[in-house]
C-alpha cells in the first residue's frame, strides 16, 4: 500500500539589498521591524534584510518548551537574563540577530544604557539556541551559527529536530555533533542547566 505523503520543502528567506540605495539606521530598521511585525526579520552584516516567515504551530509549541526549560533556570540560578525568539540583538559586526532563545550574564545586561536594551541592544548573548524546523535550510543556520561564535558566543546549541541531531558550537574548538541525545548539558557556563530533549523532538 502506497501513502502519498507531503513532501516538506526546504524555505530559503528572502534577503533583500538595500545598500547603497538605501541605508537604514538602526532606529530605522527596529521601526520597520515593529511595522511588519507577521515576519521575522533579521539584518546582516552587510546590511541586508533576511525576511523570514512565521514558523509552524508545531515548532513553535517545541520552541516554547525550550525556553520555557531555560526561564526556570534562569530564575533558580540568578546571574543571568534569558530571552525568547522575539528579541533581537545587534551584534559586533552590525548583524542584528534574533536567536531561538538566549542568555546573557546579568552584569553585561545591565552596563547597557536602559533606552538601547528597548530596542536591538548591541550585545552578543554569552548562550544561543537554535531549533531547525522542517522547512529551515541547516547549512543556514549553520553560518548563522559560526557568527554567533564569531561575535562573542560562548556556547550555541543548533538543535536538528528534522535529524535527530545537535550541533554545538564553542569559541576555538571544532563543532561536536550528538545523535538523537535525551539531554544537554550548559555547564561549565550554565552551571545546572540541563535540557530535556523529551519534549522538544
Amino acid at each position: 500500500m502506497t501513502t502519498n505523503l507531503p513532501v516538506v520543502t526546504e524555505i530559503i528567506p528572502m534577503v533583500l539589498q538595500l545598500q547603497p540605495a538605501i541605508a537604514l539606521t538602526d532606529d530605522q530598521f527596529y521601526e520597520l521591524c515593529q511595522l511588519n511585525g507577521d515576519f521575522r526579520i533579521e539584518r546582516n552584516a552587510a546590511g541586508e534584510l533576511v525576511i523570514m516567515p512565521p514558523t509552524g504551530s508545531e515548532t513553535d509549541e517545541r520552541n516554547f518548551n525550550l525556553v520555557g526549560q531555560l526561564w526556570v533556570w534562569t530564575k533558580q540560578d540568578g546571574t543571568g537574563v534569558g530571552f525568547g525568539s522575539s528579541g533581537g540583538f545587534t551584534l559586533p559586526n552590525g548583524a542584528v540577530r534574533s536567536p531561538d532563545a538566549a542568555w546573557i550574564k546579568r552584569d553585561r545586561w545591565q552596563a547597557i544604557p536602559p533606552e538601547l536594551r528597548k530596542k536591538f541592544a548591541p550585545i552578543c548573548p554569552e548562550f544561543v539556541i537554535e531549533l531547525r524546523s522542517e522547512t529551515d535550510n541547516l547549512r543556514i543556520l549553520q553560518d548563522k551559527m559560526q557568527e554567533y561564535i564569531d561575535n562573542g558566543t560562548q556556547l550555541g546549541w543548533l538543535i536538528d529536530r528534522k535529524q535527530r541531531r545537535v550541533f554545538i558550537y564553542r569559541p576555538n574548538i571544532a563543532v561536536e555533533q550528538l545523535d538523537n541525545p535525551k539531554t544537554l548539558n550548559g555547564e561549565p557556563l550554565l552551571l545546572g542547566f540541563v535540557l530535556d530533549l523529551s519534549q522538544i523532538w
